[in-house]
């Protein structure tokens, strides 16, 4: 029997969260922070200061916040990370010397921490949950990207707008209430239940199955690998990027518009992962082969426009990989650990950029940007390397769709394909209407009976197909009735 669930549609129901993200990156005085900073008096010593305390506190809660979404609420994290955004922002408006603004940036790193990787995992969750498939996760978190940058890019240009006409200062303060709207839009959201289990392991248990997923499942620890490289990348042409400005001594009315293009980068790499079928493996094969050769002008030449291009590419780029690398990880790995294991991506990419920013300042400071294009081109290739091992052992082998479970139905005894150690959410959703119709043989029936009863969220919505199939007999039973 085939059961066609009513349900909300995914744009309605992500709308919030949608609505929400965008509040929360509508941060008015990124784009005078410097400015501000050294009218308090900061200087390049005390900037370094505050970048390491900042540094320390992200990296220290990442996973211990992903860890807390899984076990409580991972709305309840967003709306703690908008707290964290308003309260920052509000202490660095207070703040009139650097000691003031360091707890500012050390409260902004709490937010951060918070936020990282759990609003992909909410969306892989609600797609999982409406359409029983995760075929549609890399659409949904580029359109959540695009709402992302777009927050970004309106929010820089109005930040400097009102920096020039009342002050920097009050970019902090016309921040706070932005941060407090995105706390109504999270609570309206409608939070999935797939990773709320009816009997929650210990901490000590849940903190130990995290790891152990994490350091000890090969193909985990590639995707990992993968995400996590991505995000260094992407995080040293942000950070680095403008070195190359100064050093062909560009106008500085080039920056504005260089920084907005970087910025529109992270939409544009939403708009083009959901188009781009990165299930077939040429699709992957050809990105791998586009991340290794663009940043390569930003070793061989000076042109202004060439150097733009080609880290403004570079970032869109890296932005695909980064959402598809998060298709990977989420699907390879159970929701009752997802955000604790996307937020270890995130610890990851921190640990690897630490010591990759001293030697690459070092690098520019020494020997100049060309030596340093031929750095950040090597990390490509890098990422270009283990991208192409993740199109060989996670692409559809057929090459035209998503790769699918196996069908079951009217196999011979003895032939079904084995279950997993552990089955997932999305193997519920989409075998739920065998297992209600008896179809499925008795070890795969074992299996997700062994899931139902951990995974409250998976139990309710067996309980709503059930509700659903009743009232459609019940209909059906009295249509017969009243037929003549």
């Amino acid at each position: 029997m085939n059961v066609v669930t009513p349900r909300r549609t995914l744009g309605r129901r992500l709308l919030p969260l949608q609505a929400g993200v965008a509040l929360q990156n509508f941060m008015l005085w990124v784009a005078v922070e410097k400015l501000f900073m050294s009218e308090i008096g900061f200087t390049a010593v005390s900037i370094g200061v505050m970048a390491a305390a900042y540094a320390v506190v992200v990296p220290l809660l990442e996973v211990p916040s992903g860890i807390l979404a899984d076990r409580w609420s991972r709305n309840g994290l967003l709306v703690l990370a908008s707290v964290a955004l308003a309260a920052s922002s509000l202490l660095g408006g207070l703040s009139t010397d650097v000691p003031g603004y360091v707890v500012a940036a050390m409260v902004l790193g709490v937010y951060f921490a918070f936020s990282s990787g759990t609003v992909d995992s909410i969306v892989y969750d609600t797609v999982l949950e409406e359409t029983g498939s995760s075929a549609e996760y890399e659409k949904w978190i580029g359109r959540v990207r695009i709402m992302e940058s777009a927050a970004l890019v309106a929010s820089a240009l109005l930040g400097g707008l009102l920096a020039g006409w009342v002050s920097a200062r009050f970019t902090y303060y016309a921040t706070v209430p932005f941060a407090l709207l995105s706390v109504v839009a999270f609570l309206v959201f409608d939070e999935p239940r797939l990773h709320r289990r009816s009997e929650p392991d210990t901490l000590r248990q849940h903190v130990a199955s995290t790891f152990r997923i994490m350091t000890r499942e090969p193909r985990v620890r590639r995707v990992i690998l993968l995400a996590a490289l991505a995000a260094m990348a992407a995080q040293a042409v942000f950070e680095f990027g403008p070195l190359w400005l100064v050093a062909v001594n560009a106008p500085a009315a080039a920056y504005g518009p260089y920084w907005a293009a970087l910025v529109a980068s992270l939409g544009v790499a939403g708009y083009l992962t959901s188009k781009l079928q990165l299930h077939r493996r040429r699709h992957l094969l050809v990105l791998a082969v586009a991340v290794a050769a663009i940043p390569v002008p930003l070793a061989l030449t000076d042109g202004l426009v060439a150097i733009v291009v080609a880290q403004t590419g570079l970032a869109v780029l890296v932005g695909i990989v980064g959402i598809h690398a998060g298709l990977l990880v989420h699907d390879a790995v159970s929701s009752q650990v997802r955000t604790g294991v996307a937020s270890g991506i995130g610890t990851l990419s921190w640990l690897l950029f630490v010591p990759f920013s001293l030697f690459f300042g070092w690098l520019v400071r020494a020997h100049g940007v060309g030596w340093a294009g031929w750095v950040l081109t090597g990390v490509a290739v890098l990422l270009a390397v283990l991208l192409a091992v993740s199109a060989r052992g996670s692409a559809a082998p057929a090459d035209d769709a998503p790769a699918q479970l196996p069908e079951l139905d009217g196999l011979p005894a003895g032939e079904y394909p084995p279950v997993p150690s552990e089955v997932a959410c999305r193997e519920l959703v989409r075998l739920v209407t065998d297992y209600l119709d008896g179809a499925l043989p008795p070890q795969w029936r074992r299996g997700l009976d062994e899931h139902l009863a951990e995974c409250v969220g998976c139990t309710d919505y067996l309980r709503q197909i059930r509700a659903v199939i009743d009232a459609v007999e019940r209909l059906a039973e009295a249509e017969r009735s009243s037929a003549p």
